[in-house]
């Protein structure tokens, strides 16, 4: 899917070495890992680097016990941390859309990427009765969730979890009513940059590569080449570098431009027709996989609904950095194309929005329920609390407008349901 990146990132590096070549004191495992690997076999597809470093078994960033992912400490805080307001709200549409459909089977809840557990800890607060799957590949991860929603499924004997490596662990059911969310997980699927090639206009984004391509008009794939021979080069040219540049060595890898284009690059390319319309020079980040869904759903990540060329980002302590720096300490992300995940599940379900996060909420009773809070908080300094998380949720200039709400249904309205009503509050929303 197209994307832009919005990461987040790590603490301290991991393994680190002196590299006599290059004068890199701190290098990780995975850094030494992936310049390796192209030592063989060359040039990687942005989407193998992407997956290395957030998934490699023992030492990717999500992978890693050692990684604060979340919180003040860590390297990035989501809207469920925030405020409960956001999980109760999330479950309110997701029961709604239950009721609309006039279901009287059981229910179950799918979450991909649950994080710390925070938001199915809030959903499970409406809903006692309810068989939970967690979609999670990082073992230290998992362990977290786990501790956190056991505690909770402990005063509610009727909720069960499980958890899966992959959605397609999850067995199909014909007696239960599935209700998925997904929030902040697209953003964090392995993406290929894409980049369509004319002389002269890539020059600048993509080293070495105008003298060697003839003109083809095609998407051809950005790929990740090792910076070491490069960087020797330069040094032993340069004879005598200032001190700055010795104290801020190059990163270790660099973009390059594949020389013909592949059958990765040709199929993801034209994939969508939206792609074709694009002007020359344009580039785009899609995703490898794409979305199973039943029941209903909501996906909540950054993004819009159009394609991204160049988003792709790292954070690290709440600061974005350089995608190539510590490779394995530091989140990648990438915005979503919410319009690439229409078009993917346009003959599966039906599609509601994108939506900005702040409209959503607020039309889902958010005041309603803060005054609520505000009622119920014993101090003065716990309402300010409470009202500064709300308006950080919908916040115009952060939150409420970076984060977008695409809702999903398995079933179009029936004559007898008004559409406004089944699917609210996406019914003023432009496709």
């Amino acid at each position: 899917m197209p994307t832009t990146a919005i990461g987040k990132a790590i603490a301290k590096p991991h393994t680190t070495h002196f590299q006599a070549s290059t004068g890199k004191l701190d290098m990780t495992v995975i850094e030494q890992h992936l310049l390796d690997r192209i030592k063989l076999t060359g040039p990687l597809p942005f989407a193998t680097y992407m997956q290395q470093c957030l998934s490699h078994p023992t030492h990717g960033y999500y992978m890693n016990p050692e990684n604060r992912v979340f919180g003040s400490r860590g390297d990035f805080i989501t809207s469920p941390e925030i405020s409960q307001m956001f999980g109760e709200l999330v479950a309110v549409w997701l029961l709604s859309q239950y009721e609309i459909a006039g279901k009287q089977s059981s229910l179950r809840f799918i979450e991909l990427g649950p994080g710390k557990g925070t938001l199915m800890g809030d959903i499970l607060r409406a809903r006692k009765h309810i068989n939970v799957h967690l979609v999670e590949t990082s073992p230290s991860m998992r362990a977290t969730q786990q501790a956190y929603l056991t505690s909770i499924s402990n005063e509610r004997p009727h909720v069960h979890l499980h958890w899966h490596n992959s959605i397609n662990e999850i067995p199909t059911s014909s007696s239960e009513y599935t209700m998925l969310v997904a929030h902040e997980f697209f953003d964090a699927l392995p993406i290929h940059i894409l980049q369509v090639y004319f002389p002269g206009i890539l020059a600048a984004i993509c080293s070495n590569f105008a003298q060697q391509k003839a003109e083809t008009g095609q998407w051809h794939e950005v790929l990740v080449a090792s910076n070491i021979d490069q960087e020797t080069t330069s040094n032993d040219d340069s004879n005598g570098s200032n001190e700055t540049e010795k104290a801020t060595p190059a990163p270790s890898f660099r973009r390059v431009l594949a020389p013909q284009p592949s059958a990765i690059s040709t199929v993801l390319g034209h994939s969508s027709p939206r792609f074709q319309e694009l002007p020359a020079g344009s580039s785009l980040e899609p995703e490898d996989e794409k979305p199973s869904l039943g029941g209903s759903g909501l996906i909540i990540d950054y993004g819009g609904n159009n394609a991204f060329g160049y988003s792709f980002r790292a954070f690290k302590s709440h600061n974005i950095v350089d995608v190539f720096h510590e490779p394995g300490n530091c989140d990648l992300t990438a915005n979503v194309d919410f319009a690439y995940l229409k078009e993917a599940m346009g003959d599966l379900v039906t599609t509601h929005g994108p939506m900005p996060q702040g409209t959503f909420l607020k039309e889902m009773g958010l005041p309603l329920r803060l005054q609520g809070l505000l009622k119920t908080a014993k101090t003065e300094e716990r309402r300010e609390e409470i009202r500064g998380a709300a308006v950080r949720l919908v916040d115009p200039l952060g939150m409420g407008k970076e984060y977008q709400v695409l809702g999903i249904t398995s079933e179009p309205p029936s004559p007898k349901t008004p559409e406004a009503r089944a699917t609210w509050p996406f019914v003023d929303t432009k496709p």
